[in-house]
């Protein structure tokens, strides 16, 4: 009888150390689960291509008191594995931009130096987040800043500066234009860390071309990631680069709007560039509501003195954000461009032109008719495939 209550008591203490050892463990498991995160930070992804206005959008959301924002993080990946294609990088993209949402900056240990500071990140000085403290105590974060002044404040700060700055705010904004498809991105839609949203930006083809050609060279290495040459730089005057970033966009476009799947639903919008210079607040405010963010005083300031500013710009600012004539800027190509390139141009992206409600010229008598309308009328939230079914 003594050696079975002794046996009882020592299974009885088994039983409740191993309870209290799984009361532990789903207690630690509680703690680190994402669910805790997901509604403490928004993540929303700016999807757009080289020059359709993205860095302008960027700053709509960069100069935001609640937002961290960075530009293109993913330019790392591409740079140092230079002779893969687009497609094989993918991946290595996704993984980066996961973490920076996450706020994560160990990511980046494969891509940079070792010791870096602030100035070692792309086109860090963009980002207000990062001119600001907790990044840099130049400035507020309420501040409207400017490149320069940040690049001349805040470029010796270390890198960790990053993380730490990017765990104090609600929203974590990034811009990306090395993305192609969008089904690549559903790991991240459905990733339970993450509340992310994408704005997809598109803008007239044609204008996109003209832009283009004022950064020939600096497009060179990433064509070649794009047509997969191997590491060899290409200059895009076939235009087979134009045509694969118009079946990007259809892609993208098809597959959020065509039998979405239930986890897309209310976390995509399309926005088209010719409508936000149109109308700017109008356009802000309904990305801003989509992504849970409200419109200050000083920033609709800002946004009409960048949207009112005189002239399309000089090739000199190709990659600035300046204050210019937007309108102007988005009917340029009508002025510059020969008929002949408007021809080829129209051929590789036809599908893409007609989908996001642009209207194709037939003529240069049309193309240089400026009070002939050539964005439709619609709205994004109203564009239907059958919209664009020629039976209908």
């Amino acid at each position: 009888i003594w050696l079975i209550r002794i046996s009882s008591t020592i299974i009885t203490l088994l039983v409740m150390v191993q309870a209290g050892l799984l009361l532990f463990m789903y207690a630690r498991y509680n703690s680190f689960t994402p669910h805790s995160e997901k509604s403490s930070q928004v993540h929303i992804l700016i999807l757009s291509s080289w020059r359709s206005g993205s860095s302008f959008v960027g700053q709509l959301f960069s100069q935001h008191p609640s937002v961290f924002y960075l530009m293109e993080p993913a330019w790392h990946v591409w740079v140092t594995m230079y002779q893969n294609s687009a497609k094989v990088l993918h991946m290595a993209v996704r993984d980066l931009v996961r973490s920076v949402f996450l706020c994560d900056m160990s990511v980046f240990d494969a891509y940079m130096p070792w010791k870096r500071n602030l100035s070692d990140l792309f086109q860090w000085a963009v980002s207000r987040a990062l001119c600001s403290a907790p990044a840099c105590d130049s400035f507020q974060r309420t501040d409207i800043t400017s490149e320069m002044a940040c690049k001349t404040l805040c470029g010796r700060y270390p890198f960790s500066k990053v993380e730490e700055a990017c765990k104090t705010y609600s929203h974590v904004v990034i811009k990306e234009v090395r993305f192609f498809d969008l089904k690549v991105l559903y790991p991240l839609l459905t990733d339970p860390s993450l509340n992310l949203k994408i704005i997809h930006l598109v803008r007239d083809p044609r204008a996109v071309v003209k832009s283009r050609e004022q950064s020939v060279k600096a497009l060179a290495r990433d064509n070649g990631i794009v047509l997969s040459t191997n590491g060899t730089k290409v200059e895009d005057s076939k235009y087979k680069v134009m045509q694969e970033i118009c079946r990007s966009h259809v892609q993208i476009y098809e597959t959020a709007t065509l039998k979405p799947p239930g986890f897309l639903k209310d976390r995509y919008l399309m926005i088209r560039f010719e409508d936000l210079v149109r109308d700017p607040l109008a356009e802000i405010s309904e990305m801003y509501k989509f992504a849970d963010l409200s419109l200050t005083p000083n920033l609709k300031s800002w946004v009409y003195n960048i949207t009112h500013g005189q002239g399309p710009g000089k090739k000199k600012e190709a990659f600035k954000i300046t204050s210019r004539d937007a309108v102007n800027v988005s009917q340029a190509w009508r002025n510059v461009l020969s008929f002949q390139k408007i021809k080829k141009i129209q051929e590789v992206c036809k599908g893409a032109i007609n989908m996001l409600g642009y209207q194709l010229v037939d003529s240069e008598r049309e193309q240089r008719d400026l009070s002939l309308d050539l964005v439709l009328p619609r709205r994004q939230n109203q564009f239907s495939w059958s919209s664009f079914n020629p039976k209908n």
